[in-house]
């Protein structure tokens, strides 16, 4: 059996975009099945603002496998356990939450490779194709792409340090969250956020690093392609139940 090949890794190293994504947040494989069909390059699986652990992720895995679409995943955080487990389901893309130094990134990488390069832990599981993959253990390196997520003020300062870390394959914008530590928390929207975030998106391209956000608001997301983002999440499944109940409830209301 051969490596399973990471296009979405692929895709962004030869500067194929934008690639449109789809936040899957339920923790269902239905939902994450239903999103998957939908035509995005790419769905993420969030696991640091979702009620996941291993087992929901690894259905919702097993779930968008039949799809043409990356699955990605962000872990609760960089540590070594999680991303040792995320990476033995299957995840070959990882976004890495809170980033606030060269060295957290440095450490993300060190975690999600094999030795000499890192310290993550042998094992012939679902990655492997639980062993029938020839030479897994050779070649999962180079599969594997590691997203810093910068989201903090710390990140903003420190972010080409982060960027120049070897194995850090993109940076990822995190409108809300930044907000929030510029102390204007709820303004991700605002005419000065989205000012920072295309600043942001400028000096990480000029980093040489592929860059990513998100937005759910389809006038600011077509900015943030403009600038230049080379991927971007542009829905979440539980905004899009939300707002669909809550306008077809709304309509016999009126």
């Amino acid at each position: 059996m051969e490596m399973p090949i990471n296009l979405f890794k692929q895709r962004l190293m030869a500067g194929d975009g934008p690639l449109l994504g789809l936040w899957v947040t339920l923790a269902d494989p239905v939902a994450a099945e239903i999103s998957a069909g939908a035509g995005a390059d790419w769905v993420m699986i969030d696991g640091e603002h979702s009620p996941n652990d291993v087992r929901t992720l690894l259905n919702q895995f097993q779930a968008t496998a039949a799809y043409d679409v990356a699955t990605l995943a962000r872990p609760p955080s960089g540590g070594p356990k999680v991303i040792k487990q995320y990476l033995d389901l299957g995840v070959q893309t990882l976004l890495i939450p809170m980033v606030d130094s060269a060295e957290q990134a440095a450490n993300a990488v060190e975690f999600s490779r094999y030795p000499p390069a890192g310290i993550r832990g042998v094992a012939s599981a679902r990655a492997a194709r639980w062993g029938r993959v020839e030479n897994y253990h050779q070649q999962a390196n180079d599969q594997t792409c590691v997203i810093c997520q910068i989201e903090t003020k710390a990140g903003l300062d420190n972010l080409e340090a982060i960027a120049a870390v070897d194995g850090v394959d993109a940076l990822f914008v995190g409108p809300s969250d930044l907000s929030a530590s510029l102390g204007r928390i709820g303004e991700a929207g605002s005419a000065e956020m989205r000012k920072t975030v295309i600043d942001t998106i400028d000096r990480i391209r000029d980093a040489g690093k592929a860059a990513g956000t998100l937005s759910l608001n389809a006038e600011i997301a077509s900015e943030y392609i403009d600038a230049g983002a080379s991927f971007i999440a542009v829905a979440n499944d539980a905004t899009l139940l939300a707002k669909g109940t809550t306008e077809v409830i709304a309509s016999f209301r009126d």
